[in-house]
């Protein structure tokens, strides 16, 4: 990202969730947005009148920001509909930051909505055409995340085991989150004995399909200290693009988490090691290992390992995915937005029983496409400035 962007110069002020799960019948994604803000502001005592700065993202609506903007009676200075898949939203927190620091808006709403779950994922958002994949008969998308861990598993020796390691923990964290869809336990051996999708990935591989939608609101640091939440602060932000197709992407085992990452750091001065929580998009099992490679966590092709014997789970060495990310609390087209709210709540110490102790920063990363695009967040707290 721009190294003009300030350490700190922005914050994350209202977080809020939409209904979630499968929603009434007749509601769209802008309902689904609208309702996600209407609570996001009530979060931090903004109005919607005090909102100048639009990013929305949506499969489901062609010009998303303009359809919001007209839904929600309000005409922004600044709107911008960016869309990169599941990285959108992480992204746009780059560019929010960017238009505050510019004068451009001075409160932003980030907001996504889908309602993929009531519709069918065929009706929501059907994959470009591709003639050096279509011979082949791939079911996208997991068919491309299979690729890449079939790759992981014959170049390091990954198990299925091992790929199931993560989905147990995202359920372990999301039987203490209310707001989960899934609310029953999983074993390993539940995960291997599900039906396959795509060799190697099983059902519990595989993230949820539902509705949902949510919105975030920022402002600049000095107007965050006078609101109702505490502010927090955007420390690092990162992106980079590494391919499109699955069939071009260079390496099937490293992903441009690498460059995002590293930008983020610089801009937070800040390493893995001094990461209280990560909040990694987990549309399949897979994501989270190479993202926990990818980010610094862990070697490359020690995931497999290093997610073991609940490392990652409730009481483990390291938190991941505290709400019980797509696997297993929602997935309503992409994610990225929920892992941004599950790290905010974190740093305000508002989640319960599954709050971590003496949390003051946080990575959030976003992943678009097929392992194609991949954006990095990293927030912290008063303390963490």
């Amino acid at each position: 990202m721009t190294p003009t962007l300030q350490r700190g110069g922005v914050a994350i002020v209202g977080a809020a969730e939409s209904d979630l799960g499968k929603v009434m019948p007749g509601l769209g994604p802008l309902d689904l947005m609208a309702q996600a803000t209407a609570r996001a502001l009530d979060d931090c005592g903004l109005s919607l009148d005090e909102v100048d700065g639009l990013f929305a993202t949506t499969s489901q609506s062609r010009m998303p920001t303009l359809a919001l903007a007209e839904y929600l009676g309000i005409q922004p200075r600044y709107h911008d509909a960016t869309n990169m898949g599941g990285a959108s939203v992480m992204t746009m927190v780059a560019r929010a930051q960017a238009a505050i620091e510019a004068g451009l808006c001075q409160v932003a709403v980030i907001t996504y909505g889908s309602t993929q779950r009531s519709l069918g994922r065929a009706n929501v958002a059907a994959p470009d055409p591709n003639p050096h994949e279509a011979p082949y008969r791939p079911l996208y998308t997991a068919s491309s995340y299979a690729l890449a861990a079939s790759r992981h598993m014959h170049q390091y020796g990954t198990t299925r085991r091992q790929l199931a390691e993560i989905a147990v923990a995202a359920r372990q964290w999301a039987l203490r989150n209310p707001s989960a869809w899934e609310k029953k336990p999983l074993t390993v051996e539940d995960v291997l004995a599900s039906p396959m999708i795509s060799e190697p990935l099983t059902l519990r591989d595989c993230c949820l399909v539902t509705d949902g939608g949510g919105a975030l609101v920022l402002a600049s640091a000095e107007r965050a200290r006078h609101l109702r939440r505490p502010p927090v602060y955007v420390l690092g932000v990162g992106e980079a693009l590494g391919h499109y197709s699955i069939s071009a992407m260079p390496d099937l085992t490293a992903t441009a988490a690498v460059a995002s990452g590293a930008q983020a750091y610089r801009m937070a001065g800040l390493a893995a090691r001094d990461i209280d929580v990560l909040q990694l998009y987990d549309a399949f099992t897979i994501t989270p290992l190479l993202f926990l490679e990818d980010l610094g966590f862990c070697p490359k092709g020690e995931g497999g390992r290093y997610v073991e014997n609940g490392r990652i789970a409730p009481g483990g060495e390291l938190p991941v995915n505290t709400s019980g990310g797509g696997l297993s609390y929602c997935h309503p087209g992409m994610y990225g937005i929920f892992a941004l709210i599950e790290a905010v709540r974190q740093l305000r110490g508002e989640c319960g029983e599954r709050q971590v102790a003496d949390c003051h920063t946080a990575l959030a990363h976003g992943n678009g496409g097929t392992l194609s695009s991949q954006s990095t967040v990293i927030l912290g707290s008063a303390a963490a400035l």
